[in-house]
């Protein structure tokens, strides 16, 4: 596989990361054509450490964060969006609420805490792929994944022994 033919294949990815981290379509467009661009002039410069898909995370990584040194629109959050069709189809209300939910729990994450979590849970990257995306050490990624996880658990109320928790609906209480 050619080096473009590597950066057309992360294409669906990095729009799929970008618009978690920006909640606008646009904006994350135009996020992923600016790590495009820099992606293609500076493709010599790839010295082949990791892979081409981790590399090219990096690059958009580094961009997000410029544009919010630079006062750009803050990060928000939409874990839906183009290619999770699929998993958007319409459920119960309750299912909707509880989608909702955790979308603002993660939106108040601080950043790091949703960047590491995204590259996770959303793009599946193993700890050692995501830890090189975000220039940090597995231990200091496995960290920062555990406190997201825990403040997603509080938020939500699921981090509450089961007797505390809220009863649904046609379910009893074991």
């Amino acid at each position: 596989m050619t080096t473009l033919d590597e950066i057309e294949a992360a294409i669906p990815a990095l729009r799929r990361y970008a618009q978690a981290l920006l909640r606008d379509r646009a904006a994350a467009d135009d996020l992923v054509q600016d790590c495009l661009e820099r992606a293609l002039a500076r493709r010599e410069g790839w010295r082949g450490e990791g892979s081409m898909r981790g590399w090219m995370f990096r690059i958009l990584v580094n961009l997000h964060r410029d544009g919010l040194r630079r006062g750009a629109r803050g990060p928000q959050l939409s874990v839906v969006g183009e290619g999770m069709a699929e998993l958007a189809r319409p459920g119960a209300q309750e299912g909707h609420m509880a989608l909702r939910e955790v979308q603002e729990a993660i939106a108040r994450l601080p950043a790091e805490q949703r960047e590491a979590l995204l590259l996770v849970a959303l793009e599946g990257m193993s700890l050692a792929e995501a830890a090189a995306v975000l220039g940090l050490a597995e231990g200091t990624l496995a960290s920062r994944l555990g406190r997201a996880r825990a403040s997603l658990r509080a938020a939500t109320g699921r981090d509450l022994p089961r007797q505390e928790r809220p009863r649904e609906e046609g379910t009893e209480q074991r």
